[in-house]
């Protein structure tokens, strides 16, 4: 009975599942396309299965020594020829017209968009400035965010995926997610989110989000960064525009002050 709680607890959270075999629920525009671009390349897996798995057995059935001890020997067929050079070469032609679109749109940066956050990878933690939010003495609002330990893991969080402080962003809003190191290269990844971002050492890379729904979204460190590269999270929390600035006011100023 506990293990079913927790598992209903963690479940409308977007982190992985026991088992599971698919992606996690899409929560922008990119992950959806991603998607939708599993499905479609999927069918077409299918359909070549299909047809593939129909000329083998065939084959098999036809040409068996017991059915047929005598085959028929047949030097060329120009009919096979071409059908089997023209068919394979115009499926990867439905297959990049979508993928292209999708590869464009992901590389495509808001130019105007609404709030700036700065993720810098540290080992074996982050640092999240608010870059839009400076006060008089230009200094951003910063905060850091650790992974919570086994020990102190509250019933209903996942291990390895929570973290002290949550990067807390407006839903429906285009967000720009400026990522960086301060020491080896790391990685930005939320698979709901459909973002991986590649944190390179000197180089500061940018990506655009807008995250559709409210919610808690999970996500890793997808660079081998050291010793303890599998306990650096990372934790995303969608809430509704109306009730953004008082969560950043309540959480975020008093952390900025006590650092």
């Amino acid at each position: 009975m506990k293990l079913e709680w927790l598992f209903l607890t963690i479940a409308p959270c977007d982190a992985a599942e026991p088992w599971q075999l698919g992606f996690q629920d899409a929560a922008t525009p990119m992950m959806q396309g991603i998607i939708d671009l599993h499905h479609d390349i999927f069918f077409f897996l299918i359909l070549i299965l299909v047809f593939v798995s129909r000329i083998l057995v065939r084959a098999l059935w036809h040409f068996h020594y017991q059915k047929n001890p005598i085959p028929q020997r047949i030097v060329h067929g120009t009919t096979i020829e071409i059908l089997r050079t023209i068919f394979p070469s115009i499926i990867p032609m439905f297959i990049a017209i979508p993928s292209f679109a999708l590869l464009y749109s992901m590389d495509e940066v808001v130019v105007d968009p609404a709030m700036t956050i700065k993720a810098i990878g540290h080992q074996w933690y982050r640092t999240y400035e608010y870059s839009d939010y400076n006060s008089s003495d230009e200094q951003s609002l910063t905060f850091d965010s650790y992974t919570i330990p086994e020990d102190d893991l509250e019933l209903g969080q996942s291990r390895l995926l929570e973290v002290d402080n949550r990067v807390v962003v407006p839903a429906k809003t285009h967000l720009r997610i400026i990522v960086t190191p301060a020491d080896v290269p790391h990685s930005w990844a939320v698979p709901s989110l459909g973002v991986k971002c590649d944190a390179v050492p000197g180089r500061l890379n940018q990506i655009s989000i807008s995250v559709q729904r409210e919610g808690v979204y999970y996500g890793q460190c997808s660079e081998i960064c050291g010793t303890n590269h599998a306990f650096t999270p990372i934790v995303v929390e969608a809430v509704p525009s109306k009730d953004y600035g008082s969560r950043v006011s309540n959480q975020l100023i008093p952390q900025t002050g006590e650092a």
